[in-house]
């Protein structure tokens, strides 16, 4: 009957001892997905700022070429000029310049203000 409890008892602190193991791997596992989350939002908002860098300069190209081309200032860019260089606008780029645009329409309301 001794031998029966001792292998109870055995059989227990094995099992206590299997949760102590889970726990601690749960956490290191939570923890390093946790970091993985920060870093892919930071990696996100490099990549946004690098867009929103390319539009601009995109944007700044498009307008001195024209300017260049035309021999006038900046308002020699014409609205279809405009429209067709949003056409050829990635869905990232135009999303980038929809929060730029955003942020700018912000701006100018807390001027208002």
């Amino acid at each position: 009957m001794e031998k029966f409890s001792d292998n109870i008892k055995k059989l227990m602190l094995a099992g206590i001892g299997a949760v102590a193991v889970t726990a601690e791997k749960s956490k290191d596992l939570l923890d390093e997905m946790v970091e993985k989350g920060e870093l892919t939002v930071e990696q996100g908002k490099v990549l946004n700022e690098e867009l929103k860098h390319n539009i601009r300069e995109k944007v700044k190209a498009a307008a001195d070429s024209k300017t260049a081309d035309s021999g006038a200032d900046d308002s020699a860019v014409s609205d279809s000029d405009i429209l067709e260089f949003l056409r050829r606008m990635t869905p990232e780029q135009t999303a980038a310049l929809k929060d730029m645009l955003d942020k700018k329409e912000e701006a100018g309301e807390n001027k208002d203000k």
